[in-house]
């Protein structure tokens, strides 16, 4: 069993910055991939950004540029640098670890991002 604790959330301006956290527990973090998706009141969930065990990066149209996701293996954290952020952002954003291989898939609970205008 994987354990998946967001942290960062909160409320920031228009233009602002701001960092997400994600850490694991266990032991298959490093042989996983880890992504941000998020979801907005009305909406469905959506992917922000992912990166794999090798290190392959991809992003989400709207936030390519502005967001980082970045990954450190020692610490068992995926984290989300989420600069010049605008209000179509807000949104709970969750964590999750993949692993098609061991047949693996976990969620965290959330963190609520607001961006005010």
């Amino acid at each position: 069993q994987v354990q998946l604790v967001e942290s960062g959330g909160g409320l920031v301006q228009a233009g602002g910055s701001l960092r997400l956290s994600c850490a694991a527990s266990g032991s298959i973090f490093r042989l996983s991939s880890v992504g941000w998706y998020r979801q907005a009141p009305g909406k469905q969930r959506e992917l922000v950004a992912d990166v794999t065990a090798g290190g392959t990066t991809n992003y989400a149209d709207s936030v390519q540029g502005r967001f980082t996701i970045s990954r450190d293996n020692a610490k068992n954290t995926v984290y989300l640098q989420m600069n010049s952020v605008k209000p179509e952002d807000t949104a709970v954003y969750y964590c999750n670890l993949d692993n098609h291989r061991l047949g693996y898939n976990y969620w965290g609970q959330g963190t609520q991002v607001t961006v005010s205008s």
